[in-house]
């Protein structure tokens, strides 16, 4: 099927971007990689009579370092970013860009868009949950930053005001001996995981020092089973504290059944994926290089 008629317009810079936006009103959408937009429009399921092109603004695509935190324009691609030895100083980002999809999509979505979406299916949102994250927002107010964790709000749904844009993503690098790891289990590589997991843990020694969850695909949001966490920090990493965690991030799972599996299936995979993602990242936080990939079906 074919999207409807609409009007196309090419920003030159973020503010024209803002302005053009806000001048079109609620029948305008901006156009950043175009993943989950393009297809919602060929479906009908999405209608604008507006779209507002950022492909051609410059500068809305880099990665940087700068006094600890790993900084990413709102365009840049997700292969950039599995591409980058810059983003490989934390280990779960490229596991997360590299296993996103297929090559084409990767090549296309962005990591600003993909935040900016919403979709309780989206990998960024699981992975960027499990470390400290801000997004600069920009709009006819000005500018603003926005912790992850007050950004997303439900499936679809994010503090961005109308003509607002995600302008910067900032991550905060994580402290010495710090190992993560991201896993989805999918039926295929194109399409969304029936369930993911993050984890992110700060070791010392054997024992665990601080811990970080996140849960994708089993709530409209990214879950944070904090029952989970507690099961690890302060403790030594073991098959039992490892099966305890897994078996608290069930508890925390909120999935509903769909043509990817009942509820007690995807709760069933949030577990295993929890114990397999922290025993990798323990190994890393130990300095070993430890490659990973996805589950498949």
């Amino acid at each position: 099927m074919y999207p409807r008629a609409f009007h196309y317009h090419r920003a030159k810079s973020l503010t024209d971007a803002v302005n053009t936006l806000s001048q079109l009103g609620e029948e305008a959408r901006p156009l950043a990689g175009g993943q989950s937009l393009i297809p919602l429009m060929k479906l009908r399921f999405a209608n604008p009579q507006h779209l507002v092109d950022l492909n051609f603004i410059s500068g809305t695509s880099f990665i940087k370092e700068d006094s600890g935190t790993l900084r990413f324009g709102p365009l840049t691609r997700h292969a950039e970013i599995e591409d980058s030895p810059v983003a490989a100083k934390i280990p779960i980002l490229h596991d997360c860009a590299a296993g996103i999809a297929d090559v084409q999509v990767r090549n296309r979505g962005t990591i600003g868009g993909s935040l900016a979406e919403a979709d309780p299916s989206g990998d960024w949102a699981v992975v960027l949950a499990t470390l400290a994250t801000e997004l600069r927002c920009v709009g006819t107010s000005g500018e603003r930053t926005v912790p992850l964790i007050d950004f997303i709000k439900d499936a679809y749904t994010t503090v961005l005001a109308p003509a607002e844009l995600v302008s910067e993503v900032a991550v905060k690098i994580p402290p010495k001996n710090s190992g993560g790891a991201y896993l989805a289990f999918k039926r295929a590589a194109p399409v969304y995981p029936t369930a993911s997991a993050a984890v992110q843990l700060v070791m010392e020694g054997d024992t665990c020092r601080d811990a970080a969850i996140a849960l994708g695909c089993v709530g409209l949001t990214a879950i944070r089973p904090h029952e989970a966490e507690a099961a690890l920090r302060g403790q030594s990493i073991s098959d039992k504290t490892m099966a305890r965690a897994g078996e608290a991030a069930q508890a925390a799972a909120d999935p509903q059944p769909d043509m990817r599996g009942s509820a007690e299936y995807k709760r069933t995979l949030v577990g295993a994926l929890v114990k397999r993602a922290i025993a990798i990242a323990v190994r890393r936080a130990r300095g070993e290089q430890v490659k990973t990939s996805h589950l498949y079906a």
